[in-house]
């Protein structure tokens, strides 16, 4: 059976959501899936949501009804798996404790906006991780709040230039997790479609969607 997608975009337009869904709408196809892309955030929480193999929402903040949320939850709780990159995930839906404890992340801060900084690979065991070496990458380098049953599979050190009080600390960019029966990946990098075309961030992003699917 064809897999199912649905990959939900909206909020912030300096992260290019539209853009960056059907970038991951394009990874996805490639692998056969069918694949639907949408603005309406209900769609995630639908009666049916239940049905696609996967949820990518591509999401700066906004909000979801009680009941539509915990149509997402259950959906996920039951397999489907739950993906996203940058904003979507670590910024998506802040204000539900449902959806941050599924999602397993949440942004706090990027010191020093756009920089250059070091992402290393520290499970090249991993598939996802596979062949990718330790690079340089140049955005916004996200500290997060994570939950401590994620999988790491890539960092980032903080240098300390632009908040000293923080120097030294090791935050995950690449991690996956379960939430009951669903699959969860999240990588930070990809502040703007464009990133997606860097080979390793491109890579990275396709084989954790499809990790994360059913």
């Amino acid at each position: 059976m064809t897999k199912k997608a649905l990959v939900v975009w909206g909020g912030m337009e300096l992260h290019t959501p539209e853009r960056g869904a059907n970038v991951v709408r394009q990874l996805l196809e490639e692998e056969g899936f069918a694949v639907t892309v949408t603005p309406d955030y209900e769609a995630l929480g639908a009666e049916d949501v239940g049905s696609n193999d996967l949820v990518v929402p591509v999401i700066t903040d906004g909000s979801l009804a009680p009941e539509k949320m915990n149509n997402l939850i259950a959906a996920i709780r039951a397999g489907t798996g739950l993906a996203g990159y940058h904003m979507g995930l670590a910024t998506t839906f802040r204000a539900s404790v449902p959806f941050r404890y599924a999602a397993s992340v949440y942004w706090v801060q990027h010191p020093g906006n756009i920089i250059t900084y070091t992402v290393d690979v520290t499970r090249s065991d991993h598939p996802i991780m596979a062949g990718i070496e330790s690079f340089e990458h140049t955005s916004e380098q996200y500290y997060l709040n994570y939950d401590p049953a994620v999988e790491v599979l890539a960092t980032t050190r903080f240098s300390g230039e632009f908040h000293p009080w923080r120097k030294d600390v090791v935050m995950p960019v690449v991690f996956t997790t379960t939430h009951d029966q669903g699959r969860v990946f999240y990588s930070s990098l990809g502040h703007t479609a464009d990133e997606l075309e860097i080979p390793q961030v491109r890579t990275i992003l396709k084989r954790g969607l499809l990790w994360a699917a059913r």
